[in-house]
């Protein structure tokens, strides 16, 4: 079994920073892809940034420039630095471990966080 636990969320004003952090634990051998989700009233959930294990990054266009992603393979954990915060990121804010094997040999399996809030309101 593997747990996903985020933290880092709150409420921020307009042009405001925020770190969210996540870390996986349990029965891991590697991770392929950590990435952060998000999930606003009314609206689908969408990817926010993704990493790879060997650092490829991935970011929905409007948050480029302003969100940055990193991850400690090591520790399992992912990180999410969000500058310039706009009142329409606000949203639950889900940390997502992809591709995760137990074992070399073993079946990969997808593990969700239950979600921060991140709210962004003067």
């Amino acid at each position: 079994q593997v747990q996903i636990v985020e933290s880092g969320g709150g409420l921020v004003q307009p042009g405001g920073s925020l770190r969210l952090s996540c870390a996986a634990s349990g029965d891991i051998f590697s991770i392929y892809v950590m990435g952060w989700y998000r999930q606003s009233p009314g609206k689908q959930r969408e990817l926010v940034a993704s990493i790879t294990i060997g650092g490829k990054t991935n970011y929905t266009d409007s948050v480029k420039g302003r969100f940055t992603i990193s991850r400690d393979n090591a520790k399992n954990t992912v990180d999410l630095l969000m500058n310039s915060l706009k009142p329409e990121d606000t949203a639950v804010y889900y940390c997502h471990a992809g591709d995760v094997i137990s074992s070399p040999i073993s079946k990969s399996y997808d593990y969700w966080g239950q979600g921060t809030q991140v709210t962004v309101s003067s």
